[in-house]
């Protein structure tokens, strides 16, 4: 392999500032830098609005503790040089606070992504998410897989992947386990697929 292959697309600080004025100049644009290449998290409809309106209510009835921030941009990977914008990042409320448009990984309990109907979910959410997750030690990341109809649970990262990964069809209870620790119905995700 090259030196030019192993080398990111772009440094972090640079991607930093291209998302910020992609973020100011095109509504709706969201960037992200996972595993040294750039891409692009398509921007959610609707029923994935009322997804994690839904999650977020559930998460407020079993942890009131704990907050639901949604598309919130955080630093992944073993060295934090990758930038994650999860669709929803559980954490203390006000945790968070003071730290700009990407957040230190270290509060948050779980991050929540629910696919999109585009051509790179299976890549990005399926594949390079959890492992940028599990590098950074973020003990739950829960995948709402809306293709598949299913509700995948990863936790114990190990530091490059997550040791036990529970999937559960839509309509079944699903268990979050510890430092989340609370189990919910998935039965109103049928509303919200095409």
């Amino acid at each position: 392999m090259s030196v030019m292959a192993e080398r990111p697309q772009i440094l972090t600080e640079e991607f930093e500032t291209l998302a910020r004025i992609a973020a100011r100049e095109v509504e709706g644009l969201r960037l992200e830098f996972i595993d040294g290449k750039l891409g692009v998290k398509a921007v959610a409809d609707s029923d994935h609005a009322l997804i994690i309106e839904w999650l977020t209510r559930i998460c407020m009835q079993h942890r009131p503790e704990l907050w639901l921030y949604g598309e919130q941009g955080i630093k992944v990977e073993q060295y934090r040089q990758g930038r994650a914008k999860t669709d929803g990042a559980l954490a203390p409320s006000g945790s968070i606070g003071g730290q700009g448009d990407w957040v230190d990984p270290t509060p948050v309990l779980m991050v929540v992504e629910v696919t999109s109907y585009d051509s790179d979910t299976d890549a990005r959410d399926r594949k390079e998410k959890p492992r940028a997750y599990a590098q950074t030690g973020i003990p739950v990341y829960l995948l709402i897989d809306r293709d598949n109809g299913l509700v995948v649970v990863h936790s114990e990262p190990d530091g490059q992947r997550y040791e036990t990964v529970r999937t559960v069809p839509y309509g079944r209870d699903v268990e979050l386990p510890d430092p989340v620790g609370f189990s919910f119905s998935t039965e109103p995700l049928k509303d919200w697929v095409r």
